[in-house]
């Protein structure tokens, strides 16, 4: 039988999408909520430590923050085409500017979330979703059934 495990993550990071045509082109943070779903087998190794399990919830966050959230928390995300002076200006008043080699939108950073974590995954798991919520109502989303077809 095949289960989905589900760990939600929190984190804070502003942003700015330059060129933008409304309000994100300018410098603004989110609250963003992560949720990263993995799917597979429970093991099924009776007197193992993790019996039972198709992955410890502990590795799914230690992965996760390692691989993600720990590098855009309270961070500044920016294009990486950005001025370099103004870049500078930024890191010496307030430190930990994330350059991008895209706009740094909920969908792009959804792409680096599953670019960080799917290799990453132990064998017989596989990243299975990833939902990403800038606000309390606006998400996007990554699904693995999205990407066979």
């Amino acid at each position: 039988m095949l289960l989905r495990l589900t760990k939600i993550f929190t984190f804070e990071m502003a942003h700015a999408l330059p060129g933008y045509d409304g309000a994100c082109r300018h410098i603004h943070g989110h609250s963003f909520r992560l949720e990263v779903t993995v799917r597979g087998k429970p093991l099924h190794a009776p007197g193992h430590p993790k019996d039972g399990m198709v992955m410890d919830f502990k590795d799914i966050k230690t992965l996760t923050q390692e691989l993600f959230v720990r590098r855009y928390d309270h961070a500044l995300a920016l294009p990486d085409n950005t001025a370099p002076e103004v870049v500078a200006q930024i890191e010496q008043h307030f430190g930990n500017v994330v350059l991008l080699p895209f706009q740094p939108t909920c969908e792009n950073m959804i792409a680096l979330c599953v670019e960080a974590l799917r290799p990453a995954m132990p064998a017989g798991v596989e990243l299975f979703s990833i939902r990403l919520s800038e606000t309390g109502s606006a998400f996007a989303e990554w699904n693995l059934a999205d990407t066979l077809s």
